[in-house]
């Protein structure tokens, strides 16, 4: 798209940014895979190798670091240990980013219909339109969301041999809201990190756009989306770490890699046990991973969303030329 600075809402018709953002999704997670394996295995990890006397006599094994955590999963499962819960979570990314772009057009645009002085700023448009559209979004592919982890989590012993299996003994065992365990978490999580996100990378396209200085990655765009996702990811990480924990409840808890999670009811008391046994340290676990998985993630994202409508958008043009 040669319109660099052009706002997401302003791109393409309903199509054309369902069609851009299921593209978009699907190369991201394709990309990020394995990062998000090593960042959930130290998610659901209550014990690290700097905390001795807090692992002794626990069962599961304990990871330390990113490229620890990498090594020990090549070396016990093996390189499709790192894609593990992919086909669930490509269904979830390729969901998610449908609905998260469309819902924030559409958004968007009924919010630009308010009448002045009523109208809201454009930054605060962008941070309800983004809100809005993540927690749809999130709500929507959460089942999705919860097999991605359930099948992240588990080792050489596994607890589901395939998705129709996982799905039939949620089902069975744990009911309807059995898919949708830590679902508040997700929504607390990605209502704050939406707005952050869309916000920021709003406002920081066009200077971007404008910068007198060679960008990295050659793209304006996926630098705003760097920037914009590593504070947004910062600010929620604790409920991002308290959703997983949440996802892993369930009649087979103790059978995962971490054979040692503890028993976890409601997003509030899922934080208090957190920080009362592991401190910030617990909060913040795998944080570094998660943004070395965040900034390809959004930049891979927001990049090929931006050339998939310009692509689109270039091939009307030509058709109806």
């Amino acid at each position: 798209m040669s319109e660099a600075v052009a706002q997401l809402k302003h791109e393409g018709s309903q199509r054309q940014v369902v069609v851009a953002g299921a593209v978009a999704g699907l190369v991201s997670r394709f990309v990020i895979a394995p990062l998000d394996v090593i960042k959930i295995r130290l998610q659901l990890q209550i014990h690290s190798l700097s905390d001795p006397t807090s692992y002794r006599g626990l069962h599961g094994p304990v990871y330390k670091g990113t490229l620890g955590t990498l090594k020990q999963i090549l070396r016990e499962e093996g390189l499709t240990g790192l894609w593990k819960g992919n086909i669930p979570a490509e269904l979830l990314y390729l969901t998610y980013g449908s609905v998260q772009f469309s819902a924030y057009t559409s958004i968007s645009h009924l919010l630009e219909t308010i009448p002045e002085p009523y109208a809201l700023p454009n930054a605060a448009t962008s941070f309800v339109s983004g809100a809005a559209a993540g927690a749809a979004a999130t709500t929507v592919t959460y089942p999705l969301d919860l097999l991605r982890t359930r099948f992240a989590a588990q080792g050489n012993d596994r607890v589901y041999t395939s998705i129709l299996s996982s799905v039939k003994s949620i089902a069975q065992h744990e009911g309807p809201r059995g898919f949708f365990r830590g679902l508040g978490a997700g929504v607390s999580q990605i209502v704050p990190y939406m707005g952050l996100f869309f916000a920021s990378y709003e406002s920081l396209k066009p200077v971007m756009a404008s910068s007198p200085v060679p960008l990295p990655l050659g793209s304006s765009d996926a630098v705003a989306g760097i920037v914009a996702s590593v504070l947004s990811k910062t600010v929620v990480y604790p409920l991002d770490t308290t959703r997983k924990r949440l996802q892993v409840q369930g009649p087979h808890r103790e059978r995962y890699v971490h054979r040692n999670i503890p028993t976890y009811s409601g997003v509030l008391m899922t934080l208090r046990q957190i920080w009362k046994n592991e401190g910030r340290r617990g909060m913040y676990r795998g944080l570094t991973v998660s943004l070395l998985k965040a900034a390809p993630a959004s930049a891979v994202t927001m990049w090929t969303y931006e050339r998939a409508v310009g692509i689109m958008l270039a091939f009307e043009d030509e058709s109806n030329s």
